[in-house]
This record gives C-alpha cells, sequence and structure tokens, in this order.
C-alpha cells in the first residue's frame, strides 16, 4: 500500500505538520520548531503541489531523494518544487532542537508575474538535497531577513500593492540564493574540479567503441547518475568551471568520436551513425555539419 501523502494546498501541509492555518493560502512562513511531524511512522515521504524554501539547522530527521541523504546539522538553505518527491526518516531519539525557517509559495500566488515564468530557470530548486547550500553567519542572516520580511507583508493589511511587494522579496532572495551559490562552487574548488575531472573521464569511458556500442550515447541523467549529483547541479557546476553545458560535453565527445572512426575506419557514415545512436544517418550528417561546417564524407575526404 502507497503511504505517500499529497498536499494540495499550504493549509493541507500545515494541518500535516500540526501547526495552525497558514495567515494566507498562498504564501507562508513556517517556524520549523515548532514543525511537529507525526512520530507514529518514521519514514514519512510525500509530494508536494507547492514550492518550499527551508532554511533549516539541527533537523531530527534525515532527507532523501531517491538513493542520497543529507543530514542537517548546521544552517543549510535547500529547495523543493512542485510535483518532487521527498523522504523523510525520523530520529526521535535525537536530543536536539531543531530550527530554521520554511516558506511555502503556491504558485498560484505568482499568477499574472514575471516570476511565474522565471521561478523554473532558477536550477537550484532541482538540485537534490545533498547539494543544499551551506550558509555564512552573514548569508543566514540576509536569507532570514528576507523572509521576515515576506511574513510582515502578508500579515498587514492585503491592498493592491501587497502582492507585488512580496514576489519582489522572494525574487531578491533567489537572486541571493544564486550568488550565494556560486560563492559555494567557488570556495568548493578542489572537490568541484576534481569533480569536473571525473566527469571528463567518465565521458571517455561511455566513448570506447564497445561502451558505445553496448549502452548507446550517454544522457546528461546517466552520467550525472554516475556521479551521485543532480542533473541540474552538474550542469551548474560545469557552466562555471567550462562555459559549457552538459550536453554540449557530450555532443562535443560524439563529434570526437566520429571524426576518430571517420579518420581510422573504412565504416561507412551510415554504420558510424548507428553506431551513435542515430536512427536515420541523415540526423547525424546534420548535427555534424552543424558541428564541424563540413559533411561527414567532406570530412573523410579531406583528413585523406
Amino acid at each position: 500500500m502507497d503511504n505517500t501523502f499529497h498536499f494540495h494546498s499550504l493549509s493541507e501541509f500545515h494541518t500535516f505538520c500540526g501547526l495552525p492555518k497558514p495567515e494566507h493560502p498562498l504564501i507562508s512562513l513556517i517556524d520549523y520548531s515548532k514543525v511537529n511531524y507525526p512520530v507514529n511512522d518514521h519514514a514519512l515521504k510525500w509530494i508536494q503541489q507547492f514550492y518550499s524554501i527551508g532554511l533549516k539547522r539541527n533537523v531530527n530527521a534525515r532527507f532523501n531523494y531517491g538513493q542520497q541523504h543529507y543530514d542537517f546539522d548546521s544552517g543549510l538553505l535547500s529547495f523543493c518544487s512542485p510535483d518532487q518527491f521527498l523522504k523523510i526518516e525520523m530520529n526521535p531519539d535525537a536530543q536536539v532542537e531543531p530550527s530554521g525557517w520554511l516558506l511555502l509559495i503556491h504558485p498560484d500566488f505568482l499568477w499574472h508575474s514575471e516570476l511565474a515564468t522565471r521561478i523554473n530557470s532558477y536550477e537550484f530548486f532541482s538540485y537534490a538535497v545533498n547539494e543544499a547550500l551551506f550558509l555564512s553567519d552573514k548569508e543566514e542572516a540576509v536569507i532570514v531577513e528576507i523572509m521576515e520580511s515576506i511574513e510582515r507583508e502578508y500579515q498587514s493589511p492585503i491592498d493592491q500593492f501587497s502582492q507585488d511587494l512580496i514576489i519582489k522579496q522572494i525574487e531578491r532572495l533567489l537572486i541571493y540564493s544564486e550568488r550565494f551559490y556560486q560563492r559555494q562552487f567557488t570556495t568548493r574548488k578542489k572537490s568541484n574540479q576534481e569533480l569536473v575531472t571525473l566527469f571528463e573521464q567518465i565521458l571517455v569511458q561511455h566513448f570506447i567503441p564497445d561502451n558505445l556500442g553496448k549502452n548507446g550515447l550517454p544522457t546528461v541523467n546517466d552520467v550525472a547518475a554516475q556521479l551521485h549529483i543532480s542533473a541540474n547541479y552538474l550542469g551548474s557546476l560545469l557552466r562555471i568551471y567550462t562555459q559549457q553545458s552538459t550536453q554540449q560535453h557530450i555532443q562535443k565527445k560524439m563529434i570526437d568520436y566520429a571524426k576518430m572512426r571517420l579518420s581510422t575506419t573504412s565504416l561507412s557514415v551510415a554504420e558510424i551513425a548507428y553506431e551513435l545512436g542515430f536512427e536515420h544517418p541523415q540526423s547525424f550528417n546534420k548535427v555534424f555539419k552543424s558541428k564541424t561546417k563540413q559533411s561527414p564524407l567532406e570530412f573523410r575526404a579531406g583528413f585523406n
């Protein structure tokens, strides 16, 4: 029997957490020290239909995405988007007092605003929880100040300016979060560079002829899974360190592989195309020419 909870509204989530009804139906700031998840089930699973931004410390739970987990024992900022699956393993024996804030934003609150179309461009909403943002004390103070200003605004009498002011504060919070993530990528330079190196090694292994014939062309998700990070986090990392997306790296390796096969084997263009997973050689020809300004046959002739 599936025991996954589904929360369609902020009110449903408040009730689940043992909290009073939200003061605003579409946006709410929760004091995490007052959250009381049901303790009769040590493994809670849910899917929510709203965004959440959590600043959590000393939480008596382990948050999981798939096989990955992270123990929140310091100030961390994490992001969840609608329809994202979340699993929490409770630790009722923990002696620490959880604290922090949880900002809930229903998509309906963003209607008729530019942020409604732009919010999903913030890739950290699709990062895994173990890729959460570590905050310095000063950074944490900035985030808390913005969250509290959002709360003050929705607690005030609603007028024609209320929604715009709150959305501006949400945008401000997201921009600061993006800035702090950039800082985190930089301060963890050594480990991140190791990830980039390992990424390159994994791609090389994928493009060994026997492996390619067995497994086909790697996808972004394939490579990210081998690195045990989310596809979006890998993309952000590569753009910072290489100025290219994961897909661009894969395409470059594919073109390099095609050049190698064209120049060192007598395989036909169609055979190389099929080897790379193309159903139609014409599609391969088009991609190859867009990247090299030559058709595969022109490249082979020029090389010879």
